[in-house]
């Protein structure tokens, strides 16, 4: 593959991040594996994958991604309460933990409890960043054609591949 190569739908990127927000370390690859997507496949958030366009390997740039473009603004109707007793005993019943449940139709979905009182549990069910202003600093480590089958599925498959 030639180092020509720019970063366009179709091809799997393979990219090294950090995430700052309001001046705080919030995610980074350092020190790990680059993240793998598929541009264009709606993988990462719009306001990022949108500024990777036209990057080859090696390129480096720091990006701002407004909040409607990163986990959206807040939605102050995206909190419920429920019934403490319908909590499993193993969760600690602390503001600030966070859960990953499911919807009705077995979605996953992602809240914070934010309140607890002796009956009821108050949960958030924004995104921790959502209505935050998002700064990534980002460095394109490889690209690739994705496989017929990545395409059709949306998602990078790890094993296997010969980069």
């Amino acid at each position: 593959m030639s180092e020509a190569v720019k970063v366009m739908d179709g091809l799997v990127v393979k990219m090294d991040y950090t995430l700052t927000v309001d001046g705080e370390l919030v995610d980074t690859s350092e020190g790990s594996e680059p993240i793998e997507f598929i541009q264009g496949a709606g993988g990462i958030i719009p306001g990022l994958e949108r500024e990777l366009y036209g990057m080859a390997i090696g390129d480096g740039k720091d990006v701002v991604v407004p909040a409607a473009e990163g986990y959206g603004e807040v939605d102050e109707d995206a909190h419920m309460d429920v019934p403490r007793k319908e909590f499993p005993a193993e969760i600690p019943m602390e503001v600030g933990t966070m859960l990953e449940l499911q919807d009705e139709h077995g979605h996953p979905m992602h809240a914070t409890i934010t309140e607890v009182g002796a009956e009821t549990v108050h949960l958030d069910f924004n995104h921790p960043l959502a209505g935050k202003e998002l700064h990534f600093s980002v460095k394109i480590a490889g690209l690739r054609p994705a496989t017929a089958e990545e395409l059709d599925h949306g998602h990078v498959h790890e094993e296997g591949h010969s980069h």
